[in-house]
């Protein structure tokens, strides 16, 4: 028993020397600098040396580093009790889209601030920005504009304010609001319908072609030489006097896999990588158009969008991985074994024989096409025996492919 509690009375005390030193660090790094250490520093050796040579030029250093840090400490004192929220215009944007971000501090006590400084972070850049001396529930308002340059999930924020003097010796930083993050969505282009698929499927689509065998009743026609009999619908024969046959519009199930090669040594350029993201994206939104299922793969990335947003989403955060598998198919068939329809967007560096080794591994009954991004490149289409290979070099060129595929 009182070894116990013993053993209790130890942790408590290692907790709370944990708690001590995490304290003691967080005030040595908050408010002073390492600048500001080393400033104190020399104030010491100088002071000491002094003491030790009687040399009158080290006590006027050590005079003016002390000067310093009094200043400093002066400057970093004041009312920093703000508050702020961040808004942006949008938080889903396209490549070459403008975003407005506006930033409110504003002071919700009852005593004027101090004046102080406003980082807020956007990407790896950050805007600085002056906040004036407040009044009691006073507000400054600020607007950033940038233009959304490349796909990314953007993070936006944290706003942090810095109190401090102008030799960076002493500070006072305090984080006012969380990150936020704007989805930059890849470009994509508008495709006709995709009707390729498993034909008479209860779950199917309608496709708007009018067919004479389906599940989906259209309509009637007059009956022709060589129609099937047991297509005529008798009741409307009778009261026409002529035979009437029914028609149908096809309906097709389509469950699509999309994947995408993610290594960069597939690619020539980023240029390259980015015009690949933007045919997986253009496809993937056509389909949930469609209300089509679709199974997504990036790398290790693996997702069942429920619609177009979260898609687009999904792709925005796509980066380049070297360690990407370069069985496509492999972490494909692994999550989707049972598509109907298998899309694989690659680089011009993906060689044929991989391709078709990659392919083999399909079930035959599935429908392949292999879409290879070549900027700068002649559209091309060829068809292999089990599968189509499309060459793609600019992203207008894909409405004209996926229209000849479909």
């Amino acid at each position: 028993m009182r070894q116990s509690q013993t053993m209790q009375r130890r942790r408590t005390l290692k907790r709370s020397l944990r708690r001590i030193r995490h304290r003691i660090k967080r005030l040595v790094t908050s408010y002073v600098s390492p600048l500001g250490w080393v400033v104190m520093a020399l104030a010491i050796a100088s002071l000491v040396a002094f003491s030790l040579l009687g040399w009158h030029e080290l006590l006027a250093m050590a005079a003016v580093f002390i000067v310093m840090l009094v200043t400093a400490v002066i400057l970093s004192l004041g009312n920093t009790s703000f508050k702020a929220t961040i808004d942006v215009s949008e938080k889903r944007v396209t490549v070459s889209d403008t975003v407005q971000v506006e930033v409110c501090v504003d002071n919700p006590g009852r005593t004027p601030t101090a004046s102080a400084r406003g980082d807020l972070p956007i990407g790896d850049n950050h805007e600085k920005f002056a906040i004036p001396m407040l009044a009691a529930g006073q507000s400054r308002q600020t607007n950033v504009e940038f233009t959304a340059v490349s796909r990314a999930v953007l993070p936006i924020g944290p706003l942090s304010i810095r109190k401090g003097d102008p030799f960076g010796l002493i500070r006072h930083e305090k984080k006012l609001v969380d990150q936020i993050n704007v989805f930059i969505h890849p470009q994509t282009v508008m495709l006709n319908t995709l009707n390729a698929g498993i034909p008479r499927d209860l779950e199917g689509q309608p496709s708007g072609e009018i067919v004479d065998d389906d599940l989906d009743f259209y309509g009637l026609r007059e009956y022709e030489p060589g129609d099937d009999v047991r297509n005529v619908h008798w009741l409307s024969s009778a009261k026409t006097g002529s035979l009437m046959i029914r028609q149908y519009e096809a309906t097709r199930r389509t469950d699509t896999a999309l994947t995408i090669s993610i290594n960069p040594d597939d690619y020539m350029d980023a240029r390259e990588f980015e015009l690949a993201v933007s045919i997986h994206a253009s496809i993937g939104v056509q389909c949930l158009q469609q209300h089509r299922p679709v199974s997504t793969q990036a790398g290790t990335e693996h997702a069942k969008p429920r619609n177009t947003t979260e898609f687009l989403d999904g792709c925005s955060a796509i980066e380049p991985d070297l360690d990407d598998n370069p069985n496509l198919a492999q972490a494909t068939l692994a999550n989707a074994p049972d598509s109907t329809f298998y899309f694989f967007t690659v680089g011009r560096n993906k060689d044929i024989d991989s391709i078709k080794r990659m392919v083999l591994a399909l079930p035959r009954s599935a429908t392949c096409v292999v879409l290879q991004a070549v900027t700068d490149q002649p559209r091309a289409i060829k068809r292999y025996s089990d599968f189509t290979l499309a060459t793609v070099g600019d992203l207008n060129d894909l409405p004209l492919i996926m229209g000849v595929l479909a």
